[in-house]
């Protein structure tokens, strides 16, 4: 199976740019589908960005994040070549991982 998650990391002297796409329904239990009856809740509980073996980026997120949530952010201490581990998981128990090259 594919990863639900792309990644970008640019290291630039002493920072690093990070932007993510992330494939999720990220539904907030409160839409109705076409017969009138509520969807499900099904939504990313926790995003976790790590560099080093330290986390340096963690979100808790609900239902009120969009669907295909993108992030970006930025951090010191990424060199070009390091690994950056994205992990999720949602309330239903689903996750997904990815380690990604800074560029």
């Amino acid at each position: 199976m594919a990863s639900t998650i792309r990644v970008r990391a640019r290291s630039s002297g002493d920072t690093t740019e990070v932007q993510a796409l992330i494939q999720h329904p990220m539904d907030s239990g409160f839409v109705k589908n076409s017969k009138g009856q509520l969807i499900p809740p099904h939504f990313i509980q926790e995003v976790v960005f790590e560099h080093g073996g330290k986390k340096i980026f963690v979100a808790d997120w609900g239902p009120a994040v969009s669907k295909d949530p993108y992030l970006k952010f930025a951090f010191k201490g990424g060199k070009k070549g390091d690994d950056l581990k994205i992990s999720w998981t949602d309330n239903k128990g689903a996750s997904d991982q990815l380690t990604a090259k800074i560029q």
